[in-house]
C-alpha cells in the first residue's frame, strides 16, 4: 500500500485566501491589493491576531483591576457577572 501525499490545489488555496483576506478589517485589507502575495496577506493577519492578542490583554487587565475594586455582592460586580456569562 503505497501512501500518497494529498496536495492542494490552486483553486483551493485561492479560495483559502480570499477567504482569510474577508476575515481581515477593512483597515487592513486596505494595505493589501488584489494582486498581493499570499506571503504578504499572512504577514498581514499574523500582524492582526497580535494587535488583537495584546488588546485582550490589556482589556483583561483592566477588568481584573476593576474587578478588584468592585464590591463582590455589589450591582457593578452583577453586571460584570452578567456581561461575561459567569
Amino acid at each position: 500500500m503505497s501512501t500518497q501525499k494529498s496536495r492542494i490545489s490552486d483553486e483551493e488555496v485561492n479560495g483559502l485566501i480570499s477567504k482569510l483576506q474577508s476575515l481581515l478589517p477593512e483597515s487592513r485589507r486596505r494595505n493589501l491589493s488584489r494582486a498581493s502575495s499570499a506571503s504578504k496577506l499572512l504577514k498581514e493577519t499574523c500582524s492582526y491576531i497580535k494587535s488583537l492578542h495584546r488588546e485582550v490583554d490589556d482589556l483583561s487587565g483592566r477588568l481584573s483591576h476593576l474587578t478588584s475594586t468592585l464590591d463582590p455582592d455589589g450591582p457593578q460586580a452583577e453586571i460584570i457577572r452578567s456581561i461575561l456569562g459567569s
